[in-house]
């Protein structure tokens, strides 16, 4: 079992070698890098050039980055506004691509496989006129990232815009094959649940966003801490046939919800996520 970690954990604070150093000492070889320019600034050609030369130095490939999900709006980086390639307004969907299009660029120095994208922002209605705004989005993103050898990943997100079947139905009635799903068991917590969440993308699944909560709020919280069935969630995950060599776990943890030191209180749930599938592996 594949177990990685988001440095959303980290977000608060700029990613830089030292950090990543502590990650890797601690066990974690799959690493997805969240998008925020004050943490991760992507576009800034020194700071992706300085992250692609760890990452080489240290024979590893960055398994993902999560897509921004807001534009900061000044130059201290105070305040920020949202971005949505799902806005049915041209233009602010657009800046919304361009955005996201700067986030792909970062694969031309420093290679990763997938681009974790969210569809909206917040929770939204199914409304028919965003589904289209999406399709054209993605219908041009898809291609600009397969030139740069990234598949993007939808997630599933709360609310219903964005719910595991909607985008099922999304990726079949637009035919965009080339789409897979990131499957975010703490968001699935919280809506239909996770055996029947799971049963909606299973077939595209490549990656998994793993935190707990107690199915009201993303409180993204350690496994175990809140009310997510862990042996169940993990023998569902197991099933996904999409990514060779079984699908990464991703820690994708608040640093408020974590106690310090965080690293240490990961690689605890990280253990215990491995015994868990032992057991189940075992029949015991």
């Amino acid at each position: 079992m594949r177990v990685g970690l988001s440095t959303y954990l980290f977000v608060g604070q700029p990613l830089k070698p030292a950090l990543l150093e502590e990650i890797v000492r601690a066990g974690f070889s799959e690493l997805e890098i969240f998008c925020v320019r004050s943490h991760f600034d992507y576009r800034d050609a020194e700071t992706v050039r300085t992250l692609a030369d760890w990452f080489a130095d240290h024979n590893l490939t960055l398994h993902a980055l999560h897509a921004p999900t807001s534009r900061e709006l000044s130059a201290s980086r105070e305040g920020s506004a949202p971005l949505s390639i799902s806005d049915p307004e041209r233009v602010r969907r657009i800046d919304a691509m361009d955005e996201i299009k700067r986030a792909l660029e970062v694969a031309e120095r420093l290679p990763f496989r997938y681009l974790v994208q969210h569809v909206g922002t917040g929770r939204e209605p199914a409304d028919p006129r965003k589904f289209d705004a999406l399709f054209h989005s993605l219908e041009h993103l898809v291609l600009f990232a397969k030139q740069r050898g990234v598949t993007i990943a939808l997630e599933n997100t709360p609310g219903e815009f964005s719910s595991p079947a909607n985008l099922r139905h999304f990726v079949e009635d637009t035919r965009l094959h080339e789409l897979r799903f990131c499957f975010d068991v703490g968001h699935a917590h919280m809506e239909e649940g996770v055996a029947r969440s799971f049963e909606m993308l299973r077939d595209r699944i490549v990656t998994a966003h793993i935190h707990d909560n107690h199915g009201e709020k993303d409180e993204h919280l350690l496994p175990w801490e809140g009310t997510v069935d862990w042996p169940a969630a993990l023998e569902r995950l197991a099933e996904a046939p999409a990514a060779p060599g079984g699908v990464p776990l991703i820690f994708e943890l608040k640093e408020a919800a974590v106690p310090h030191p965080p690293l240490e209180h990961v690689c605890r749930a990280r253990e215990k996520l491995l015994a868990a599938r032992a057991r189940a592996d075992s029949g015991s």
